[in-house]
């Protein structure tokens, strides 16, 4: 036979009490006596480690005090490579099982201290201590006296009574009272990771904007206006309005309307991508009439202003009629090195 059976492994089986289950590990355990380290579950079956990561954690709680631990140290002992290892640990770190932190020494030599916690959830959450604990010992004024011991009585012929005087109380000093616990100084939150740029729900808002108004409501604008918020709903049925809506919203459509802005943008511009659902049609106009309130037009002084301002001239590009060359002149010709060229021909002809 070539497969070789653990016998030793079978007797032991045979001899775990209960009926054993039908799936599943059979644990047989046997108490260690020396050389074990104690793992907790919440690192042996942590849903957010890899195996990797937990046993590099169970390896490096079980090493002494001061062993090197760095990546290449790891790689020498396990099988696994460098990269593996260094993903681990980060793992371990990210979780709160391993910190790095940087020390600098007297003679300005910085150095990395790896820290290894075998149970962070405990820093986060200490444990309350016991109420034996927490209560202060008694001073050693405060002792429990020591009873005298009292001579035997010695039996005599004639006992005479004698008068013992009364023992006058000897004053000791009384025991200090306890220290009181310090509280522990209150230390300022640190600082948040992120920037919170939408304000909390409890931030008080902004004064809402007034509707805006035309600078006069002239019969034809309150018309024209009425009509348009009106017939609304004919082309969006979700804004059908109230009387009541109407009548309020009348001034803002009228200072669009004041500002040469045509019905169909108007339209288009109150009620393009509405919430869904639509609860409050009236306060969505209000707050779109407010809002995207177009300028005014320019009057007839700022167009006089426009026309008349001054024109910057732009040189056009040439081309040189010798070289090519494309250069700036209002007028074609040659660039100047052409130029140049030229007239240093003419003075040797002349």
């Amino acid at each position: 036979m070539d497969t070789q059976q653990n016998t030793a492994l079978t007797r032991a089986l045979a001899e775990v009490p209960g009926p054993l289950p039908t799936r599943g590990v059979i644990h047989i355990t046997i108490p260690h006596t020396d050389r074990f380290t104690v793992v907790g579950n919440h690192l042996a079956q942590h849903p957010h480690l890899s195996c990797t990561a937990v046993g590099l954690a169970v390896l490096i709680q079980s090493l002494p005090r001061g062993t090197e631990i760095s990546i290449k140290a790891l790689a020498a002992r396990c099988k696994e490579g460098e990269k593996r290892i260094a993903a681990a640990l980060r793992e371990l770190e990210a979780h709160g099982y391993l910190q790095r932190l940087r020390h600098r020494l007297p003679g300005k030599k910085v150095i990395t201290r790896t820290v290894f916690c075998n149970q962070p959830a405990a820093l986060l959450h200490p444990r309350p201590r016991p109420a034996a604990e927490a209560r202060p010992r008694p001073a050693a004024s405060a002792a429990v006296p020591v009873p005298v011991r009292m001579p035997a009585r010695v039996h005599e012929p004639a006992p005479v009574a004698v008068a013992v005087p009364a023992p006058v109380p000897v004053p000791t000093a009384a025991p200090p009272a306890p220290e009181a616990h310090s509280a522990p100084p209150v230390l300022p939150p640190p600082p948040p990771l992120f920037e919170r740029r939408v304000p909390p729900p409890t931030a008080p808002k902004a004064p809402r904007r007034p509707l805006p108004r035309p600078g006069e409501l002239t019969p034809e604008l309150d018309r024209a206006a009425t009509t348009f918020l009106s017939d609304l709903h004919r082309h969006a049925p979700q804004f059908t309005l109230s009387e009541g809506d109407v009548r309020r919203l009348v001034p803002g459509v009228a200072a669009w309307l004041e500002r040469a802005a045509r019905p169909e943008a108007i339209r288009r511009t109150l009620t393009d991508d509405p919430p869904h659902p639509l609860r409050h049609p009236a306060k969505l106009l209000a707050h779109r009439l407010t809002e995207l309130l177009p300028p005014a037009p320019p009057g007839v002084d700022d167009l006089t202003a426009l026309a008349a301002r001054p024109r910057v001239v732009v040189t056009p590009f040439q081309t040189c009629d010798d070289c090519d060359r494309a250069f700036r002149s209002p007028t074609p010709g040659h660039c100047r090195d052409c130029r140049e060229t030229r007239a240093v021909y003419a003075q040797a002809a002349a």
